[in-house]
């Protein structure tokens, strides 16, 4: 089967080439802000790219103990986590509870905001 027959399949193909592309510009975005973050609080910034080591630093940041990765791991309850360490990471960098609401909601926003602001780690 030829699916160069099919009308629009070239469109649908690089519509999705195009979503990929867009993918990959967010997500190398996030990973800079994010390593920015780290370095601004004293961490090493490669951190942001290793899986679980990340979130383990990210508790140091923000002055959680070490067993909350635990808790981080259960569904439902990392939502909670999740809330509370975004609160506590605003806060650490000198911002109220609104900026906290959104590293929650808009995280494509803020974390860049956060990393690449003149915002200083006050841990």
């Amino acid at each position: 089967m030829d699916y160069g027959d099919y009308p629009g399949a070239a469109g649908a193909a690089g519509m999705g080439i195009g979503l990929m592309l867009i993918y990959l510009i967010i997500g190398i975005l996030m990973i800079i802000a994010i390593w920015k973050i780290f370095t601004k609080a004293g961490k090493p910034g490669w951190a942001a790219i290793i899986p679980i080591y990340n979130i383990i630093i990210l508790l140091e940041i923000v002055d959680k103990p070490l067993w909350w990765f635990i808790l981080w791991l259960i569904p439902f309850v990392n939502i909670i986590i999740g809330i509370i360490v975004s609160i506590e990471l605003a806060k650490k960098f000198g911002q109220s509870t609104g900026f906290a609401v959104g590293l929650i909601l808009l995280p494509i926003i803020f974390y860049p905001i956060l990393g690449f602001g003149s915002y200083k780690y006050t841990g």
